[in-house]
């Protein structure tokens, strides 16, 4: 009966999700639906069900996922502040009179304002509103300027301190600062790969992205261009930064890294006087739309999950993935192969929060370093945000382009990019080092040798 059960929960799931019902909803509903079937036919007894109290006290006591509202806030509050456009016009004067300078700067401010908001959507609409217009004007080449807007948005799925990671580290139970440290080689890689393109292409064709003279406002032009660079520039950097080194030396938890970076932030704005009442409250409103969001797909995640166990539903999982590769490469090949198809129709929260969660306990089964599959995981899904004709990033991006930037130019400018994180997922998998430091391995069980005295012979003898 269980053989049967498992799968249909999954494909109930699946029918739901099409349908265009909210996904954690969904989630809590299937499971409340089926856990009922599980009390009919005997699968479990009721007790069983009163586990879930016991998973809602660990998601609340969660130190990764308290700290998951102060990094929104403190993205929110640098992007509701003007800040990333300030950076984007201090960058636009160091750049601009270069061939492709432009596409630099929204690359460098792109994955600034990534390791900021932590959250794909709000990085590619911001950098669609700041620096598109700008590309557009200086008469870039719409599929290029539009591809870098794109990918410079999506690398919020991987620049910690990543919202993605946070999760990532949750559902794959690996230490977050572990997974803040083996995303950083693979986040350069992405951020270099990016800017050598842009030179490639204008090495040829500079008519594709032209230098212009100047993108400031005269009142900027007065102020030294070394000045600009090191307000708008130099102190939101050395913020993030702050936060990553003080989580990562293990000064600060991460809960509290994100209380550092919120405080900074708020001082930030402050010296600025860009904040306003009505611009912190609308911060303080999109941050807890978001937070209430992710909560109730976790809750939600965690009752599907706990019922679809009761039916045994992780064992014919893991029969299945038995019929994979059992070696550690084939194994991960497949699996991401499988989640870039499931890209297509689900995003990331659902597949974080409904498949990794079956595939997390193989996958250790088997002895794959998690660290190493969750940013592989993480940069695979950063693909999926930009593979037409669903990727998010372009819907969002679309969302906010002018009118005279046609859809088909949004898609044929995603694919270039496309290639590259393939191109990044491939060297992940292929060289493991690049994720993982070299790291002596100590055997727990010390062997201890206690030599004994040998037996001293009586003092008198009989």
């Amino acid at each position: 009966m269980n053989s049967v059960i498992a799968p249909s929960m999954l494909a109930c799931l699946l029918v739901v999700l099409l349908l265009g019902y909210p996904v954690a909803f969904s989630l809590a509903a299937i499971a409340c639906v089926f856990g009922v079937i599980g009390l009919v036919t005997g699968a479990f007894d009721p007790p069983f069900l009163l586990a879930m109290l016991f998973r809602l006290q660990g998601i609340f006591g969660n130190d990764n996922l308290l700290a998951i509202p102060m990094f929104i806030f403190m993205g929110v509050l640098l992007e509701r502040t003007a800040i990333a456009e300030d950076m984007f016009a201090a960058l636009g004067r160091l750049f601009s009179r270069l061939s492709g300078g432009i596409a630099y700067g929204t690359i460098l401010v792109g994955a600034l304002l990534s390791s900021m908001t932590g959250f794909v959507s709000a990085s590619v609409v911001a950098i669609g509103l700041i620096s598109l217009p700008v590309m557009v004007r200086a008469g870039y080449n719409h599929s290029l300027a539009t591809g870098v807007a794109a990918a410079s948005g999506t690398l919020a799925q991987i620049i910690p301190p990543s919202l993605v990671l946070i999760i990532l580290a949750e559902q794959m139970e690996v230490s977050l600062q572990a997974i803040f440290h083996g995303a950083v080689i693979p986040s350069l890689m992405l951020i270099s790969l990016y800017v050598f393109y842009i030179f490639a292409r204008t090495w040829h064709n500079p008519s594709l992205a032209p230098a212009i003279a100047s993108m400031s406002d005269p009142q900027r032009e007065k102020i030294p261009l070394w000045r600009d660079l090191l307000v708008s520039m130099g102190l939101p950097v050395g913020l993030v930064g702050l936060v990553l080194a003080s989580i990562s030396f293990g000064i600060a938890t991460p809960s509290e890294g994100g209380a550092i970076g919120v405080t900074g932030t708020l001082l930030l704005a402050l010296m600025r006087g860009r904040l306003t009442p009505a611009r912190l409250k609308a911060a303080m409103d999109a941050t807890g739309i978001l937070c209430a969001c992710i909560i109730f797909l976790l809750i939600g995640a965690s009752f599907f999950t706990l019922v679809f166990r009761g039916f045994d539903g992780h064992l014919w999982v893991e029969n299945l993935l038995s019929l994979l590769p059992q070696d550690r490469v084939g194994f991960v090949v497949l699996i991401n192969l499988l989640l870039l198809v499931l890209a297509f129709f689900l995003d990331f929260f659902e597949i974080a929060f409904i498949v990794l969660p079956l595939i997390a306990p193989v996958a250790n089964r088997l002895g794959i370093d998690m660290v190493w599959l969750s940013v592989i995981i993480a940069v695979n899904l950063q693909t999926s945000f930009m593979h037409p004709p669903f990727g998010l990033a372009l819907y969002n991006l679309r969302s906010v382009a002018p009118r005279s930037i046609s859809t088909a130019s949004i898609y044929w400018g995603a694919v270039p990019f496309i290639g590259i994180q393939f191109l990044v997922v491939v060297l992940l998998i292929l060289f493991p080092k690049l994720v993982l430091k070299e790291r002596e391995v100590k055997n727990p069980a010390v062997e201890i040798n206690i030599q004994l005295p040998e037996a001293m012979p009586p003092l008198i003898s009989r």
